[in-house]
């Protein structure tokens, strides 16, 4: 089922998410409804508070951006082919590498694409769909969706990494998407 994206301005968004267990009520309806949502959103990752669900779990599917390269973009990023995977209760072990700029949107926040400073690689430690315990290392293009939908579950948005200049000057946009002025080709729940 496809559902809605909540929107920016959402108390649901700055709050930090809790874990959940196997035991999860239709855990794994959940997991085929954020797929399912997140492609129809044309997105690459997906995190649970964005679809009012206040636990620690997201999706990424960083491999449909490699997909979708030009012929002369191959080998842009060092983690081609990417990575397609549900992290449930994922904490973050390490992060290294050199920061790197790269502009990202976000499904509850719009029309809105900024340039965002992260790490290079992540190791992070989660249980995946089938809860079984996982620690993996991603890096390059992977290792910042990952980032990403990670800061969805504790709360944080990737407007929070623009100066206060530039947030300032985006007020006016982003008053307007938690006020649902705004239209989308997804479902989008709003803060009224």
């Amino acid at each position: 089922m496809f559902l809605p994206i909540v929107a920016y301005g959402s108390p649901i968004l700055r709050k930090v998410a809790t874990e959940i267990t196997q035991q999860y009520e239709q855990l794994d309806k959940l997991i085929e409804d954020m797929w399912e949502t997140m492609y129809k959103s044309n997105g690459v990752g997906l995190a649970a508070p964005q679809i009012n669900k206040s636990i620690r779990m997201f999706v990424i599917d960083s491999e449909q951006i490699f997909a979708n390269q030009e012929p002369d973009e191959v080998g842009t990023f060092p983690d081609e082919p990417g990575f397609k995977g549900v992290f449930i209760n994922a904490k973050i072990i390490n992060l290294s590498g050199n920061k790197w700029s790269y502009n990202e949107g976000c499904l509850s926040i719009p029309k809105i694409r900024e340039d965002i400073s992260r790490d290079e690689t992540v190791t992070i430690e989660y249980f995946d769909e089938n809860f079984l315990p996982q620690q993996k290392t991603f890096n390059g293009i992977t290792a910042r969706v990952i980032l990403h939908e990670y800061d969805h579950i504790e709360g944080k948005l990737f407007i929070d990494y623009i100066s206060p200049l530039k947030k300032t000057l985006l007020k006016r946009k982003l008053d307007d998407i938690s006020k649902g002025k705004i239209k989308m080709d997804y479902r989008m729940i709003f803060v009224k």
